[in-house]
């Protein structure tokens, strides 16, 4: 009897060992991708092909657990496949419609030594790879993952752009000579037409992945920025993606794939969730608060925003949230911020307030409520921690309880995206970018368009009349064109400037900035669109210039930087239906003038326009009907 059961078993066996030898089949809706899965021992080998040719060698589930029950062999027990092909509508974002459209093959691996199960679930979009996988609670229980290393191996030794830190600078290396871990995503050139972006998507209760050079081969690998208890993370990991695209601006393009690999919006009633363009108020003064009022009323900015100072300290642990306390240090005051709300309300703009991390741990369930009495819109988390579990979740956590007090979000420093806007759209916007505010080169603005904003929205603090920065990076017209290329819900205008009836900061940061001084430029720069209906990356080369054209409405706006010497830039104008039915402005850098100056002129349309962009400048052309 004994013999009988024996000889069963290895009959049943038998195919799941088949089944771990065999390479597993997907491609992608439109057939422009395909992947080979392969189960080979003790981790997954992934190969992604492009029309025939290998794009790249995936080797994943190679995971270390605490108390080493990953012992034996996979082998595939059961596969299931999935077709998927829907539309959906944003509240807000760089389209007003997104296709989520994959194919998805779910494999259930147990292991050969203890029985133990876990899932892989594998997606292809004609858009990259995706696959994330999930531990069988009962078979995981309590366990606690210390890491995981995925390898992502390529053919040659490439060329890739990182950097060391979600606000740092971009630099250009070879595959071979990365050190350190690199944030995410990573933009990989395979050859001259061929470009993939590697990064993490919905990671919601989980370590932070960055990505390092891999121990073998050409490549780059996964390190996660802590242990992971799998019972917080719901047994389940964020998505391990690979885009893939023949220009790195369509990567950008795509990032929408980013958004579809997140769960749906929870928010039933989004009325009070309102994109804008925002303006700082830095004095904390009645006198400072209201005259930014005035300007934002008047030049359609949506918000007000009081920096950190407006309770205290920011890195004193006995400021306290709940009251209008100014710090000494970067105002004398007075700040009667009631009567400023109440102003704001009758002007119809929004105040929003900033909170530090240290208030934020001790008083977020006090602060929430209170905020939303007192008629405040939103608020920016400041010098979050991020990176392992427990920071990765308590900051998602605070997402979802500013929700329910219909509290807007932007949180800062060095928190970058995986998608969560989606789920939660309170989230408007966050850092993790080198913006205006350190002053990058126009080259580091190109960088990080074709980089950083694969993953989401970012806080760009864009300056506009601060000599002291907006001549390195570009000028003027380049902040005009920086405003339409680099996307964020919430735009914050003029970071380094105030409006003309307000007092002059005394000491401290901002004390060298800028008057607003109103005219056609800036009526132009106040009225351009934080979010959009369409946007195509139309032309450009890492690090020198970027074409990008947006729509809002019926408008289309065209932007261009350019880093490099300069270029005639080629437009084609094929998505307008008939050009002779449109009118055009150009705001540019005429040749000449100086790097603070805006000229302005009406241009006739072409089914094909070309531009003279001057060296590190940038334009907007402007298209209406």
């Amino acid at each position: 009897m004994k013999k009988t059961i024996s000889l069963l078993f290895c009959a049943l066996l038998q195919p799941l060992l088949l089944s771990a030898q065999t390479l597993l089949p997907l491609v992608s809706p439109s057939e422009t991708l395909n992947a080979k899965i392969q189960v080979d021992g003790t981790s997954v080998r992934i190969g992604l092909y492009e029309k025939g040719d290998q794009v790249v060698d995936v080797k994943t589930l190679q995971l270390n657990l605490e108390e080493n029950t990953l012992a034996g062999n996979w082998l595939v027990t059961n596969q299931k496949r999935n077709e998927v092909n829907q539309t959906w509508k944003p509240v807000y974002g760089e389209r007003s419609l997104i296709t989520d459209r994959y194919n998805e093959l779910k494999l259930t691996l147990r292991s050969d030594a203890n029985q133990k199960e876990m899932t892989l679930e594998v997606r292809l979009y004609d858009e990259g790879l995706a696959f994330r996988y999930a531990f069988d609670k009962l078979d995981f229980w309590n366990q606690t993952l210390l890491n995981e290393k995925t390898q992502f191996l390529f053919k040659e030794d490439c060329k890739t752009w990182v950097t060391g830190m979600a606000q740092g600078a971009y630099s250009e290396k070879r595959l071979s000579t990365l050190s350190g871990a690199a944030d995410r995503p990573q933009v990989i050139q395979v050859n001259d037409h061929r470009f993939v972006a590697i990064g993490e998507a919905a990671l919601v209760d989980y370590s932070r992945m960055k990505l390092e050079k891999s121990e073998t081969g050409f490549g780059v690998q996964s390190v996660l920025s802590g242990k992971v208890n799998l019972d917080l993370a719901d047994y389940q990991s964020p998505w391990r993606y690979v885009m893939v695209a023949e220009h790195p601006g369509k990567l950008v393009e795509h990032n929408y794939f980013v958004l579809n690999l997140n769960e749906p919006n929870q928010i039933a009633n989004t009325s009070w969730i309102k994109p804008g363009q925002v303006l700082r108020e830095v004095t904390l003064t009645t006198a400072g608060s209201l005259a930014c009022i005035d300007f934002a009323a008047e030049n359609n900015i949506a918000y007000v925003l009081f920096d950190a100072g407006w309770y205290g300290a920011e890195e004193d642990m006995k400021s306290d949230a709940t009251t209008v306390t100014i710090d000494p240090a970067r105002s004398k005051g007075p700040l009667d911020l009631p009567k400023v709300i109440e102003y704001a309300n009758s002007k119809g703009v929004g105040i929003l307030v900033y909170v530090n991390k240290k208030a934020l741990h001790q008083q977020l369930d006090e602060i929430l409520p209170l905020y939303k009495i007192w008629g405040i819109k939103g608020v920016k988390y400041g010098f979050v921690n991020v990176g392992d579990q427990y920071a990765t979740a308590w900051l998602h956590q605070a997402v979802r309880k500013a929700a329910k007090y219909e509290l807007m979000v932007d949180i800062h420093d060095e928190y970058r995206p995986t998608g969560y806007s989606r789920t939660y759209p309170n989230l408007l916007t966050q850092e993790g970018i080198r913006g205006d505010e350190e002053g990058p080169s126009l080259d580091q603005a190109i960088y990080t368009l074709y980089n950083r904003m694969i993953c989401g929205a970012g806080d760009y603090t864009n300056c506009y009349f601060a000599e002291r920065v907006t001549a390195k990076m570009g000028g003027r017209a380049a902040q005009l064109a920086k405003l339409v290329a680099i996307y964020s819900p919430w735009q914050f205008v003029y970071w380094y400037d105030r409006p003309e009836k307000s007092p002059r900061k005394a000491g401290g940061a901002g004390s060298a900035e800028s008057v607003i001084k109103t005219d056609v430029a800036t009526r132009f720069y106040n009225s351009i669109p934080t979010v959009w209906d369409d946007t195509r990356f139309m032309d450009g080369k890492m690090g020198d210039y970027a074409v990008v054209a947006r729509r809002s409405g019926s408008d289309w706006y065209v932007s261009v930087l350019n880093a490099g010497e300069k270029k005639q830039v080629s437009v084609p104008l094929d998505f307008l239906k008939d050009v002779t039915t449109y009118n055009a402005t150009l705001y540019y850098q005429a040749p000449g003038k100086k790097k603070d100056v805006v000229s302005i002129k009406t241009m006739k349309l072409q089914p094909s326009l070309t531009l003279d962009v001057e060296a590190n400048s940038g334009c907007v052309l402007h298209i209406t009907r």
